[in-house]
């Protein structure tokens, strides 16, 4: 750290800041699921669907999700498509897949017991600093920092720390900062009281200044450049792709599904077959029944365009073209190839793009 961020930590009163951020903890906690209990395994489920998810989005998952799988032992045993489908519609399914990884080592290493120590903890697929952090700080009481965006813009305007808090490095700062102030003696809420001051009045725009439990204690507020932090460069335009997909029905009314490679984007959800637009054909029509006939022995008509779906990643924009169509001729069906009645449909795990792409589906069939 910086000459000027040791002088602004010096300069804090830090027995007062914990108990001002902590009584204020204790008075406006929001009253969440994951905070009925200090179970470990509950903690580290609801910070990973927290990633990138609002809490009021991840409030029902959490509560079905600990329904199908209530302890480290059925999560490790469970079917990897039954997972999927409890987290369907939470995106960046990747988090799911490396939590079932990590809780299968937890539950076979370390008897079912998620590990309390940092080296441990931080060897689980999926765990990074932050989670790490969480669950010991949470589940532990231990004085581990748990640096969030929420944290790093807190402690920006309390510090005046000018450090682009986008960029990876910067994170070992507020690390630090935070191993410096954290309360020894109730680390649980400290670090959770910092998470809420962010998400509730230190927000990224117009901060809540005047109902800050810790104003007193900030000095971006005493030298008036709350506003100014934190410094955050913005990420990279999304790249837009364009997509043709299409509900396709045979003879039975049976539709034909697929699974995702088993990694990269979306890996091992089901879809609706489709294909990224080039130049080299005349229509888009054209090049889909061409990409499926390629495919599959089939003959393909297909019908007109019953929607468009604009989906967007965090580095790509999917412009979807929505088609339905008919198949004929015979289809062998693998594990990676269905063809199922709309009944059957609940039981397989769809990103939210072709969720969508199904509800326009079945609005044209009303």
């Amino acid at each position: 750290m910086s000459n000027n961020d040791l002088k602004n930590l010096e300069d804090l009163d830090k027995r007062s800041f914990q108990e001002d951020l902590i009584g204020w903890f204790e008075s406006e906690m929001r009253d969440l699921p994951w905070r009925k209990d200090q179970d470990p395994y509950k903690i580290w489920v609801s910070e990973i669907m927290l990633q990138q998810t609002r809490v009021d989005t991840v409030i029902p998952y959490f509560t079905r999700f600990l329904k199908e799988f209530p302890t480290i032992e059925a999560l490790a045993n469970a079917n990897e498509d039954d997972v999927l489908k409890a987290w369907e519609g939470l995106g960046y399914y990747s988090r799911v897949r490396n939590l079932q990884s990590a809780v299968k080592e937890v539950h076979e290493k370390y008897d079912g017991q998620v590990p309390d120590t940092p080296n441990e903890i931080s060897s689980l697929k999926g765990v990074g600093p932050y989670t790490a952090g969480a669950i010991l700080s949470i589940a532990y009481g231990k004085p581990e920092p748990a640096v969030d965006g929420n944290v790093m813009r807190v402690l920006s305007r309390i510090l005046v720390i000018w450090d682009d808090i986008a960029k990876p490095a910067s994170r070992k700062k507020f690390e630090a900062a935070v191993r410096e102030i954290i309360s020894h003696e109730n680390p649980s809420y400290f670090n959770q009281a910092l998470m809420e001051l962010g998400a509730l009045i230190c927000t990224p725009t117009s901060p809540s200044c005047l109902l800050c439990p810790v104003r007193e204690h900030c000095q971006a507020y005493m030298n008036g450049v709350e506003s100014d932090l934190p410094v955050k460069t913005k990420k990279k335009k999304q790249r837009p792709v364009e997509l043709v997909a299409a509900v396709l029905e045979d003879d039975q009314n049976r539709i034909l599904i697929r699974k995702r490679p088993e990694s990269g984007l979306l890996a091992n959800l089901w879809e609706f077959p489709n294909v990224e637009v080039t130049k080299e054909y005349r229509s888009e029509k054209e090049q889909f029944v061409d990409y499926i006939q390629e495919q599959y022995p089939v003959e393909l008509t297909l019908e007109q365009m019953i929607g468009r779906i604009e989906h967007v990643f965090s580095h790509l924009i999917w412009n979807i073209h929505v088609y339905k169509g008919h198949l004929t001729g015979e289809i062998v069906e693998t594990s990676t190839l269905k063809l199922i009645s709309i009944e059957e449909i609940e039981k397989f795990a769809f990103p939210v793009s072709h969720q969508k792409i199904l509800k326009q589906f079945l609005e044209e069939k009303r």
